[in-house]
C-alpha cells in the first residue's frame, strides 16, 4: 500500500467510526439483545471496519493499471 491507499482508507475509518456511533445513537437496539447495535464500542467499531474496507476497495477500483 502507498501513502495514498492509506490516507484513503484511514479517511474511511474514521467516517466509519462516527457513522457506526450515530447509527448506535439514533437507531440502536434498545432491548440489548441486538449483538452489533446494542452496545456503542460494538457499533462504533463494526462501522469503522466495514467503511474502511468499503473505502479500500473504492482506493484499488480507481488505481491506475499499470500496462
Amino acid at each position: 500500500m502507498n501513502k495514498k491507499e492509506i490516507i484513503i482508507t484511514s479517511i474511511g475509518v474514521v467516517v466509519g467510526l462516527i457513522s457506526g456511533y450515530a447509527y448506535y445513537h439514533y437507531i440502536g437496539c434498545i432491548s440489548g439483545t441486538c449483538s452489533i447495535t446494542s452496545k456503542p464500542l460494538n457499533s462504533t467499531l463494526y462501522g469503522g471496519v466495514l467503511v474502511g474496507l468499503f473505502f479500500n476497495m473504492i482506493g484499488d477500483f480507481f488505481k491506475k493499471k499499470q500496462p
